[in-house]
């Protein structure tokens, strides 16, 4: 029998063993990444039981009488271990549902893993989606390259990489109060928004997470000119933020940083995701955005949320 109950704050442990065990987990899902920010969302995080036996969890947070899948992350429905079968998904949804409905919640918007962080297939989910009735209401377009089978660079941008290495230097680096000024100077000006984690959340994450959570740099003459902040899944490198001065546009400076996590730093990772260049749901593509990631060698892999009506 399928049970559902809400996560507590004493259930950390188990939540947090689950995930390092599970097909379809990342750390992002570890209590000490989720919580962070657990002051922005009214956390409605779900344990699936059948038995005694946790089975699977859904993060998740509540707002306006709606179960979101955690909306302070882009993505994460079930997630479950190897012994997730699909006859046995179809039981997890109507568990969670009837869960959700009894809570008094007036329907469910639902994020589904892209199979790009899948240790084994997981698409048992999307399955449920569609036996419920479930309607896609958003879909995303990230830009990701296949590690087995890299398409390359462009050769105009293979020629600006070689002149950048002459000028500055790739290394990591700790210095997020400076990435930071560096990449909201460029976002407000380009995009008139501001970086969603700040440089105290950044090494308070990176405390955290120091083996997942990355700053490189390309610097000259001492000064950082380009930074990409990477979460690395073991399976997937993800850029989370990528920034550059004036010199380190004029320079090509965060090719050089990509070129040497592609392929060199990581050159091991199954996928190198770029992130999407989507907004309002997907409805919008940031053509020129998409254009860039492309040239890299990056192909559309999308990130779905669906919702479930109760």
């Amino acid at each position: 029998m399928v049970t559902v109950r809400r996560y507590r704050a004493e259930d950390a442990k188990a939540w947090n063993r689950f995930i390092a065990e599970s097909k379809n987990g990342v750390f992002l899902f570890d209590r000490g990444f989720m919580d962070y920010h657990s002051d922005r969302f009214a956390d409605h995080s779900l344990m699936i039981f059948h038995g005694e036996s946790l089975f699977a969890v859904l993060p998740a947070n509540e707002r306006d009488a709606v179960l979101h899948s955690h909306q302070g992350l882009t993505y994460g429905g079930v997630i479950s271990d190897r012994r997730m079968k699909t006859a046995d998904m179809l039981a997890v949804l109507e568990a969670i549902c009837l869960y959700a409905h009894e809570a008094g919640l007036r329907r469910i918007v639902y994020k589904c893993v892209p199979h790009i962080y899948h240790a084994l297939p997981a698409e048992e989910d999307l399955y449920a989606l569609f036996r419920c009735g479930a309607r896609l209401v958003a879909r995303s377009v990230s830009s990701t390259i296949a590690g087995g089978n890299r398409l390359g660079f462009n050769s105009g941008r293979r020629w600006r990489i070689r002149k950048s290495q002459e000028v500055g230097v790739v290394a990591e680096s700790q210095k997020f109060d400076a990435f930071v000024a560096l990449l909201a100077h460029r976002l407000a000006e380009k995009y008139d928004v501001r970086p969603v984690h700040t440089a105290a959340e950044m090494r308070l994450l990176h405390s955290r997470f120091p083996e997942q959570i990355r700053l490189f740099a390309w610097s000259a003459e001492g000064e950082m000119e380009a930074g990409v902040l990477v979460f690395d899944t073991g399976r997937v490198l993800h850029t989370q933020y990528i920034g550059a001065t004036e010199t380190g546009r004029r320079h090509s400076a965060t090719d050089v940083i990509l070129d040497h996590l592609i392929h060199e730093r990581y050159a091991d990772r199954p996928w190198f995701d770029f992130g999407v260049s989507t907004v309002d749901g997907g409805t919008v593509l940031n053509a020129g955005l998409v254009r860039q990631k492309e040239e890299l060698g990056g192909r559309a892999v999308c990130y779905d949320a669906y919702e479930i009506a109760l």
